[in-house]
């Protein structure tokens, strides 16, 4: 069940998103996760992230869209070693197909049932 806390904090001000989009190898398992774990934790500590948001569906297919508050922020967090470390590891083990889009948001705006 998905809780309050999958949708990430809606901004007022102009940011930019990072949707990536995949399609992960059926034998991807436990060392994945670990990754991936790892790479939303890296990402909160950057400079200009603002937070994350991910679905996968059982056939593999998935997507995560993090958010920033700039393009030197994108460009930064795409020059962390570690994270380029797990990229070629994701196209080497983990993933039949991904993509990546860069987007900026010009407005945004949330509703919460009470």
């Amino acid at each position: 069940m998905r809780q309050e806390s999958d949708i990430a904090p809606v901004r007022n001000e102009e940011h930019y998103a990072v949707i990536f989009s995949s399609i992960r190898n059926e034998d991807s398992g436990v060392d994945y996760n670990r990754a991936a774990d790892r790479m939303l934790a890296l990402a909160a500590q950057q400079d200009g992230f603002l937070g994350v948001e991910s679905v996968r569906e059982q056939d593999g297919t998935g997507i995560t869209v993090s958010y920033w508050r700039d393009r030197d922020s994108i460009e930064a967090w795409h020059q962390v070693a570690e994270h380029q470390n797990v990229q070629e590891l994701g196209r080497r083990l983990w993933y039949a197909e991904f993509a990546v889009r860069i987007c900026r948001v010009e407005r945004s705006y949330h509703f919460k049932k009470s």
